[in-house]
């Protein structure tokens, strides 16, 4: 497993590998890698030849420092962990390779970006489709991998990759999830004992508000429904809960296509994000 801390040196090793016929696929990451981390090397292994994973906490999409201060940063066992998943390049850049002095660009993604999580983290998006796009450049990947749990992010990044016409396939990866239900998420370390023991009402709550809409109900009915369920979940709050447009993200009072039912729920100081696709 190679790793490269700068672009020109990961442009380079995949140009080589261009030339020589090979494909690549691509896993952003932040690190504290997971699980779900691995689910999406081991779709991206069965997509191309060369899978290359990055490892950059990004601080362009933080909207409060302190979170992007405390984010878990082990590049030592998230190197180990790569390399057990025959990942063959880590892109390590630094924030000084990413934003050196002057930097002075960002890309924007208007409305796919504005709702939800884009409403609580005004400039959220900003950093994710400016901090992507440099990625893309310097990976050049084929395939590039993204979780759905974050649905709203996967639904910017096609948008843009769309738009500005990259000619990368953007592929959504299933969420995975802890045996009782809990959404893998690199914050999850964060949670006491106790906040962990009741995180899993997110999804218990996103479920029935699920299932109410594939019976019939009305959104506002389902939104009313996780609610009231989390209301009844010690030390949880709920920021919203969302029964959109898979594409656009529209808010939806009938559901007569692909929609998604998504929450943001706060533990303490932790904010967890879910969601559940609606057929």
């Amino acid at each position: 497993m190679q790793v490269f801390h700068d672009a020109a040196s990961m442009r380079r090793f995949s140009r080589e590998t261009k030339l020589t016929g090979g494909s690549i696929a691509f896993v952003p990451t932040m690190g504290a890698l997971h699980a779900g981390h691995m689910e999406l090397v081991r779709r991206a292994h069965l997509l191309a030849d060369t899978v290359v994973l990055s490892i950059f906490v990004n601080p362009m999409q933080f909207n409060v420092r302190s979170d992007f201060d405390r984010y878990p940063r082990d590049f030592r066992e998230d190197s180990r962990v790569a390399e057990e998943a025959r990942v063959s390049v880590i892109y390590a850049p630094s924030p000084e390779q990413m934003y050196p002095p002057g930097f002075d660009t960002t890309v924007h993604v208007e409305r796919t970006a504005t709702p939800l999580e884009g409403a609580g983290r005004p400039g959220h998006f900003d950093g994710v489709a400016t901090v992507v796009t440099k990625l893309f450049n310097a990976v050049q990947p084929d395939f590039a991998l993204f979780g759905r749990k974050d649905h709203q992010q996967l639904a910017v990044v096609t948008r843009m990759a769309t738009d500005l016409d990259m000619g990368i396939t953007i592929v959504g990866v299933d969420t995975v999830r802890e045996p009782d239900g809990l959404a893998l998420s690199s914050r999850n370390v964060r949670l006491t004992p106790a906040q962990r023991g009741q995180a899993p009402a997110i999804h218990r709550a996103l479920t029935e508000a699920r299932d109410m809409l594939g019976r019939g109900s009305s959104p506002d009915d389902a939104r009313a429904h996780f609610a009231g369920r989390l209301a009844t979940v010690d030390g949880a709050r709920v920021e919203y809960v969302s029964v959109a447009d898979a594409q656009s993200l529209e808010e939806l009072s009938v559901v007569t296509g692909p929609a998604v039912i998504s929450c943001a729920v706060w533990f303490g100081d932790v904010r967890l994000i879910d969601n559940l696709p609606v057929p």
